[in-house]
Order: C-alpha cells, then structure tokens, then sequence
C-alpha cells in the first residue's frame, strides 16, 4: 500500500513540476516572444534546474505543447471501437469535430495559438509532432480493412485526416472547415473543369 501511495505521490509531484516548466515558458514566450527568451531563464522562472527542465522537456520548442503519449491510442479506440455501421471517416470526423474543434476554439488557448502561428520555429515543430501520428493511425486502419500494414490508401487517409488539424487552424469557421475537408475525403476531390482555349 505504501509504494502504491508513493508512486502515486512521485507522478503527481512530476506533473506538477511538468506543468510548472510549461507554465512559466509560455509566461516568458508571451511576454517578450520565443526566440528572445532562453532556456535557462525558462528554467530560471519555473525554479528548477536546466537539466530538471530537459527531463521533461527535449527541447526548447516541446516546451510549448503538451506531450500526447495518449494520442495513438486515442485514434486506435476511434477507429476499432466506432459505432455499429459507421466507418473509419465517419468515426474520425466525429472525433475531430468533439475534440478538435473545441480545442481549436478555446479562448483560454488563443495567446498560445497565436505564440505557434507567429512562430514558424514553434509551427514547424508543430506540425511534424503531430503528423508523427499518422503511421500508427495508418496502421490501424489497415488492420481494420485487412490490408497490409505498409498499405498507401490507409497511410494517405491517415495523414490526411491528422492534417485537417493543421489546414484548418485560424480558419474562421473551424467547424465548417473540418467538416468540409472530410466531405472531400468521402467524396473525393474534384476539380472544376476549366473552361477551353
């Protein structure tokens, strides 16, 4: 019971000291902007040392988002545990709309999302991390299609849909965007005949 109370105590003590760092980057990249803000001061601010700060941050630029460990299980439960009769688009884009959008939309978020736009170090970073997903996504899906792991339609689809986050962030209506993005991939894209000569 003891070491359960222990551990228990170690990872609340670790998210408090992650959430700290965290907090006091993004304090210090709002005030005076990323680039002109070190490590060191991050570190300085948070009241750990520069080492404490690269345990649990690998680089200046993660000190800017939260780690989703989480998030290739999160997108696996969507796709294996969807709805009797809905399809893996279906599934993802209802899982977009719930989660995505709202987070897209979050007032308490829009100096951070701001910080990431104005910073093409920081949207960068940004994007690549979060098409780190698409693999284990693709991956799923082809599972549940009984293709081969290394099948292109799935890995295509799968970094299409991770890239909706992406190409629909700032639009003014991020609902209607993310939807539009996946009425396209149902439907598939066509282009408008252009006139002639």
């Amino acid at each position: 019971m003891g070491d359960k109370l222990n551990v228990g105590r170690r990872g609340r003590k670790r998210a408090a000291t992650r959430s700290a760092i965290a907090d006091a980057a993004l304090e210090l990249f709002l005030e005076r902007g990323f680039a002109a803000v070190s490590v060191n001061e991050v570190a300085e601010r948070a009241d750990v040392a520069t080492a404490t700060l690269f345990n649990y941050f690998p680089s200046k630029e993660a000190l800017v988002f939260d780690r989703d460990d989480d998030l290739d299980s999160t997108l696996e439960r969507v796709v294996r545990e969807r709805p009797p009769g809905a399809t893996i688009l279906e599934a993802l884009r209802d899982h977009a709309l719930a989660t995505w959008v709202p987070l897209a939309l979050d007032p308490k978020l829009a100096a951070r999302r701001q910080l990431i736009a104005g910073t093409p170090t920081l949207r960068a970073y940004s994007e690549r991390s979060w098409l780190e997903h698409a693999d284990a996504l693709a991956a799923v899906i082809a599972g549940e299609l009984g293709r081969p792991a290394d099948d292109i339609a799935s890995a295509a689809f799968a970094r299409y849909v991770l890239d909706t986050a992406i190409l629909t962030a700032g639009r003014d209506d991020v609902e209607v965007a993310v939807r539009s993005v996946f009425e396209i991939l149902a439907q598939g894209w066509q282009a408008e005949a252009s006139p002639a000569g």
